[in-house]
């Protein structure tokens, strides 16, 4: 099943929801102390529970811009897949592209996209067109 953002009648393509539930697991895991939503709010609660709300978008991208700056500063091998299982491993394991040098790097979107790319533009779109961005499965 493919996992998305909608915003309006845009779509932006992630991929699997194991990937998404990877992304906030490590956000969670590498800078949150294993307290989710403890620094990151609206991204970790309200996006992953499927919806960030038009008057919540701007402290969003400010929350994702924290999330991306923290992430390059780490090594890709601090990968969670699974906050829920730490011994769970991403499918392919650590046989990762040599392009891939820290966090921020990492996750790719089925389309070839890095997700904080995707993830910023449905962002900037939903404050341009004054809508909500939805977490949605296809």
């Amino acid at each position: 099943m493919t996992i998305g953002i909608k915003v309006d009648f845009l779509w932006f393509s992630i991929g699997t929801g194991d990937f998404l539930h990877s992304f906030f697991s490590t956000i969670c895991g590498n800078l949150e102390n294993m307290k989710w939503g403890s620094k990151f709010p609206i991204v970790m609660n309200n996006l992953y529970e499927g919806e960030i709300s038009v008057k919540d978008i701007h402290e969003a991208q400010k929350e994702l811009r924290t999330i991306q700056e923290e992430f390059s500063k780490i090594s890709p091998d601090k990968i969670i897949w699974d906050i829920e299982n730490l011994e769970k491993r991403p499918p392919w394991g650590n046989n990762i592209s040599k392009d891939i040098k820290n966090l921020s790097d990492y996750f790719v979107t089925s389309d070839g996209e890095n997700l904080f790319d995707v993830l910023n533009e449905a962002m900037y779109e939903a404050m341009q067109e004054n809508s909500a961005l939805e977490v949605k499965s296809l």
